[in-house]
């Protein structure tokens, strides 16, 4: 069965975060493939206005470019009146039936899920797996004992693979899905940061990025 992750979020702009996320999970669930998605607009930030979506498709294609594992899917950009992750996950249920999915997001949605609509829904749907970040603690009072249940917390194993663990295959029922937290990704980079650092002029913000992205940036002038 193949084992495909999903990852969703504004990616404005992209940066090296995000494609470290994207490398270390594929190696340690042994994925068949990472997909980014990038949100036409993420509906729980209503009062922040993202970059052209065309500009972050745009930089994360130049991300992933040499990455042959590592891809970006248009689903939410091609139906932007439908930007709910559960609908997304819905729908990636049915049309990848013979697959084992994955669902990441990092510790600030984690904090922020029950913000999201069908939140409940959003953690029993696919297996989920949540990134920590250095210095930033995971709580667990704000979910569910139900949902705890499903915890696997795999922190402080650095040089394990997930098949270390037990890694059950999806069945029909949700008693099968679980949630991973991994601190494998041990980099703290932001993208509000990396903004602000290019409307300020701090031009150090070119290391938190790919050569590509940054010319990208620079090129369109994008976050003056």
């Amino acid at each position: 069965m193949k084992r495909i992750a999903f990852y969703g979020g504004s990616f404005d702009p992209p940066h090296d975060g995000h494609l470290t996320i994207a490398r270390k999970l594929t190696e340690i669930f042994e994925l068949s493939e990472f997909v980014f998605i990038p949100a036409f607009h993420a509906p729980h930030k209503k009062d922040k206005n993202p970059t052209s979506a065309f500009h972050r498709y745009a930089m994360l294609a130049l991300a992933t470019n040499d990455a042959p594992k590592i891809g970006i899917s248009k689903m939410e950009l091609d139906v932007p009146a439908r930007p709910y992750t559960f609908e997304t996950l819905l729908r990636l249920k049915n049309e990848l039936k013979d697959t084992q999915i994955f669902f990441v997001m990092g510790a600030d949605s984690w904090q922020d899920i029950t913000t999201w609509r069908e939140w409940k829904k959003v953690l029993t749907l696919v297996n989920i797996i949540v990134v920590a970040r250095p210095d930033y603690e995971i709580a667990f009072s704000h979910i569910t004992e139900e949902i705890r249940a499903r915890i696997v917390d795999l922190r402080n194993n650095y040089e394990l693979r997930i098949t270390n663990y037990e890694l059950r295959e999806v069945k029909t029922i949700n008693d099968d899905i679980q949630i991973y937290i991994t601190d494998a990704v041990q980099i703290d980079v932001s993208a509000t940061e990396i903004r602000q650092k290019i409307k300020d002029d701090v031009t150090d913000w070119h290391k938190d990025v790919p050569v590509e992205i940054a010319k990208y940036i620079e090129k369109y002038e994008l976050y003056k």
